[in-house]
């Protein structure tokens, strides 16, 4: 079954299939994994840069999003966000663990074929992402491009503060004020 069109219809579907898996659902879960595999892979490949890793970071994404689906809170994330935040969060365990050069430039990476729009497309299209992108663009230079660069390339505190020529505790300073003012930001205008 394909996902809906509308952006807020998409976003209940996935919504759906995501609780469903919660539930132990297998045929959900295969749903699942056809509506997001090609943007979960996307997250894997960009922070990982080998296509392997990838593939194997992705297998453990889908089984610790099998084992933890029951916990999804439909009120508190959107479930795209949730699942990326899975496999950032996977992909950046093995990068610590390969202690390797940082990933491939996204330039650089090879395209993967996916008709569908991009997750940051998506979470723009809806309130809460304009909201979101509305706050980020409120900080501060230096923080906005901390933080982004964090989610949106994996890059780790020690990476952060070597690409910027700061001391590491400086930077954590930096990401900590950051998130603090875009969680204030996002509950202000929540």
């Amino acid at each position: 079954m394909s996902a809906p069109a509308d952006p807020a219809a998409a976003r209940a579907h996935l919504t759906d299939v995501l609780v469903r898996t919660g539930g132990e659902d297998r045929s959900a879960m295969a749903e699942l994994y056809n509506l997001t595999a090609a943007k979960l892979f996307g997250i894997c490949l960009r922070i990982c840069g080998e296509r392997q890793a990838a593939e194997d970071v992705l297998q453990e994404v889908y089984l610790t999003i099998w084992k933890r689906a029951g916990g999804y809170e439909p009120g508190r994330a959107s479930p795209i966000s949730w699942l990326a935040t899975i496999a950032r969060n996977r992909a950046i365990d093995w990068r610590r663990a390969q202690r390797t050069r940082p990933a491939t430039p996204i330039d650089d990476a090879p395209d993967i074929a996916d008709d569908r729009p991009l997750a940051s497309e998506s979470m723009i299209v809806n309130d809460e992402g304009r909201r979101l992108h509305l706050c980020l663009d409120a900080l501060e230079d230096r923080q906005r491009v901390a933080i982004r660069t964090a989610f949106f390339e994996g890059a780790t505190y020690a990476e952060l503060a070597d690409r910027q020529g700061v001391p590491l505790g400086t930077m954590k300073s930096w990401v900590r004020r950051g998130l603090q003012r875009l969680k204030e930001c996002v509950s202000d205008d929540g």
